[in-house]
């Protein structure tokens, strides 16, 4: 009878331990199939998502579910570990480093291209000659018409846009034309880049302010030309602009560091190693994926980049 009684109360511990035991959760997923979510900034989501459709291509059993938005909701997104890997123009402070790893995460960050930020107008407009110094002052609001730029010019007063008020692009503005100061409150804020370009398009005194990606002409396999819709403005980062010291966006300007307006692409993750997420990322920093940023009028931040030859029509 003791026996017995022994042997129930020992089933009962038993019972009641693994009853308060968290199940744990097995990971389905390889570097190479499963299902996995990234959030990207809408600035970088044409290159990203020829990333996606070549590795799915690649490996179909994987299934990567973008979620583009601006830059702050992503890192929110990330930092809260509603999605464990983000793309977007900036690498983690110090400070978000070690609130990841407080959760016993482990973020691990990889620079995966240079992206130049581009200057574009309407088609109409000739004028497309500008100095850092003219496009802080137009950004401030102490330039407000095209005269400021060219006395000549019939255009009126600039109308200048951005992608969304809470991008990278205006941060970067901000932080690296502005010095930190405001943006000047006048300044259009659209919700996405399409909608830059489309503004522009059709206002002919508009400047937009945009990621090269979204204008790079995909017809164009030399990679030495924009989109047919809008003018992309030429960027001197002297007081005067000429056409011997002012340069466009172009892949080898932005390698060659030419081109001011020049920005880094990080892709970080805190998932764990072996997973999709890791797959993903190493196929994006790997040859593969750097030969597409290529593609893409961007520069690979891991591989060598091809320099070339360019004339520039001004």
């Amino acid at each position: 009878m003791r026996n017995i009684r022994f042997l129930l109360a020992l089933s009962l511990v038993v019972c009641f331990t693994a009853c308060n035991r968290k199940p744990k959760v097995t990971r389905l997923d390889t570097m190479t199939s499963g299902v996995a979510s990234i959030v990207c900034e809408d600035c970088f989501s044409p290159i990203i998502q020829e990333q996606i459709d070549t590795f799915e291509g690649l490996n179909p059993e994987a299934k990567i579910n973008p979620v583009y938005t601006d830059e702050v909701t992503a890192m929110n997104l990330f930092l809260k570990d509603s999605i464990r890997t983000v793309i977007v123009a900036r690498d983690l402070t110090g400070k978000e480093f070690n609130y990841i790893k407080s959760k016993e995460l482990v973020p691990r960050s990889k620079k995966i291209a240079l992206d130049g930020i581009a200057l574009i107008i309407n088609k109409q407009n000739v004028d497309s000659l500008i100095t850092v110094s003219a496009l802080r002052k137009i950004c401030s609001g102490q330039i407000k018409s095209w005269k400021g730029l060219n006395p000549a010019s019939r255009m009126g007063d600039i109308r200048l846009v951005f992608d969304n008020p809470n991008s990278s692009t205006v941060r970067y503005i901000r932080d690296n034309v502005c010095a930190g100061k405001k943006i000047d409150a006048n300044v259009k804020a659209m919700t996405s880049n399409k909608d830059v370009i489309d503004f522009v398009s059709k206002t002919p005194n508009a400047i937009g302010i945009i990621g090269v990606s979204w204008i790079s002409n995909k017809r164009d396999s030399t990679h030495l030309s924009f989109s047919e819709k809008i003018r992309v403005m030429s960027v001197c980062e002297f007081d005067e602009a000429r056409p011997d010291n002012s340069y466009k966006p172009f892949a080898a300007y932005l390698a060659l560091q030419k081109y001011p307006l020049v920005r880094e692409i990080y892709m970080i993750t805190s998932d764990v190693a072996g997973g999709l997420p890791s797959g993903f990322l190493d196929f994006v920093a790997g040859d593969e994926g750097q030969r597409l940023v290529l593609k893409t009028g961007l520069v690979p931040a891991n591989r060598p980049a091809r320099l070339v030859s360019i004339k520039s029509e001004f």
